[in-house]
């Protein structure tokens, strides 16, 4: 595989001293980028975490993450793999013209079903796209050669193409034609509409019937030695938390993914279609068999837990190998100096890591702030040591908020003033008293109905906060309990002791521990 561009020659032998370096850290300009569309290494560097695993394997098709956990880096490796028996296409739907999906809701049916159909058609049109243009085995056998014809004329007469744009498969020009290609007798479901000119804007009334025989004919043209996958990314463009169709088009996609899944499964084809969302969002989503939807089709992308195996040290690893052509194993160590200890006897990746959320996004933010450092000193020896590591807190703190507030402000309005209220602690670890106390003392910036209590849970939810707990976390030691760290915690009403998030020290202006 090619090397990346920035990538030096291997350097030999270092010189004489204590450490011995291969690489060389004024030849690269930084560890990658923190966004998975502008990040050179995220393809050579790829991390086959388990949630990628899964989806590949249709295991499960729902992946949650933080933003910056990976799920873009996961969608991007799916829709640009080029195997001969894998076809993936992959939907962002930056630009797609919402007014016009919206306008095939189906009246009459919980609000959360009310773009399931919608959904199924438009993902059905989508592997109709697939079979028709790239997959070179069709038609594999008889039956799947007649069931592809069936598609094929349903697909040419209603949009004039083997190869329609999805982003229009609802714009009111379109005009279907049911009678014929699929075999569907319109008759059955309503005298009054034309089979041979069905306008797409009438498509709601016979939508269900229109998705089982277009689903029947796909399924037996998908390929059974062949892995499919159609992926949906970016859903939280345009997010708005009190807007209840984007609530119910999320909803609609996850069930409408859901049974055809299921159907593909239930007919031995290897076809998932997977979606990607943010943790908060589906979060505060509400449906019935959401539970059910959670335990068995859901996997969340998490680094440096206790059940997981990857960790961002080997993530960053594969980078340093990838720039400076060396061995994965150890090559944290040929950039850092682990013979320093941090203050509190902590390793360097230790003090970093615990100034993450735990993604990928905030290490390489924090690695490429101490290369700045580094660069910028002019006494600095051949590894990244404390200095640097200290140096770049003050600018990684400032890039923590900013992310914290691309996720925090349309769930928590009030979150700036919140900040605010954490400003005036004297340290990272606070007691509750001492927070009702500068809530008193700033009543100007507390949300009229709002108790401080109140106010904690809503930062614990965004882990800005985390509370202690005895026997902390359920891992048989007391602790401080976090969001970010386990997915599942409840915030604990009858908390005393809470700490403001270590990475957020420097840009709030709190010293590390209070006098007391």
């Amino acid at each position: 595989m090619r090397k990346h561009v920035r990538r030096t020659e291997k350097l030999g032998e270092a010189a004489e001293g204590e450490h011995m370096s291969s690489v060389n850290l004024a030849t690269i300009a930084d560890f990658g980028g923190i966004d998975a569309d502008a990040d050179a290494l995220l393809d050579e560097c790829f991390e086959a975490h388990e949630s990628y695993v899964d989806a590949v394997e249709h295991k499960r098709f729902l992946v949650l993450g933080r933003k910056g956990a990976g799920k873009t880096a996961i969608f991007r490796k799916l829709v640009r793999s080029r195997e001969d028996s894998v076809f993936s296409i992959g939907h962002t739907f930056d630009d797609y013209p919402w007014h016009f999906h919206d306008r095939q809701a189906v009246a009459g049916v919980p609000a959360e079903e009310r773009f399931v159909h919608s959904w199924k058609y438009l993902i059905l049109i989508t592997l109709s796209k697939v079979l028709l243009n790239w997959d070179s085995s069709q038609p594999w056998n008889q039956t799947a050669l007649e069931a592809l014809a069936k598609v094929e004329r349903f697909v040419v007469d209603s949009y004039g193409s083997r190869d329609p744009d999805v982003t229009q498969v609802f714009a009111p020009s379109k005009t279907l034609k049911l009678k014929g290609g699929l075999g569907f007798n319109i008759a059955g479901v309503s005298a009054n509409l034309d089979a041979e000119r069905l306008p797409v804007e009438h498509l709601p009334l016979v939508i269900q019937e229109v998705n089982k025989t277009l689903l029947n004919a796909i399924c037996a043209t998908l390929n059974p030695d062949n892995n499919y996958y159609v992926c949906f990314d970016q859903l939280d463009l345009r997010f708005d938390p009190d807007d209840p169709n984007y609530r119910d088009r999320l909803v609609g996609l996850l069930l409408a993914a859901r049974d055809i899944n299921k159907e593909a499964r239930d007919a031995g084809r290897k076809m998932s279609c997977l979606v990607f969302l943010r943790d908060d969002i589906y979060q505060g989503l509400k449906f019935e068999d959401k539970n059910k939807l959670t335990e068995n089709h859901m996997s969340r992308i998490e680094w440096d837990t206790r059940e997981g195996s990857h960790t961002l040290k080997s993530l960053m690893e594969k980078r340093i190998a990838s720039l400076f052509d060396v061995s994965e194993e150890g090559a944290w160590e040929l950039v850092f100096d682990e013979t320093q200890e941090m203050r509190g006897r902590q390793s360097k990746y230790q003090h970093m890591v615990d100034r993450t959320f735990l993604r990928p996004r905030d290490m390489i933010k924090y690695c490429n702030e101490t290369l700045l450092a580094y660069k910028g000193r002019s006494d600095a020896g051949n590894l990244i040591d404390n200095k640097d590591v200290a140096a770049a807190r003050q600018s990684y703190s400032e890039y923590l908020l900013s992310e914290l507030e691309d996720e925090i402000f349309k769930h928590v309005p009030d979150y700036e003033k919140y900040m605010e209220l954490l400003k005036t602690l004297d340290a990272l670890d606070f007691e509750l008293e001492a927070f009702e106390a500068v809530c008193e003392q700033r009543s100007n910036m507390v949300p009229e109905g709002k108790g401080a209590l109140a106010i904690l849970r809503e930062l614990f939810e965004f882990s800005v906060v985390g509370f202690y707990q005895a026997g902390g976390q359920g891992y048989g030691g007391s602790g401080y309990v976090w969001k970010y760290q386990n997915s599942r915690a409840r915030f604990n009403e009858a908390a005393t002791r809470f700490k403001v998030h270590p990475g957020f020290r420097e840009v709030l202006g709190l010293k590390m521990w209070s006098k007391t």
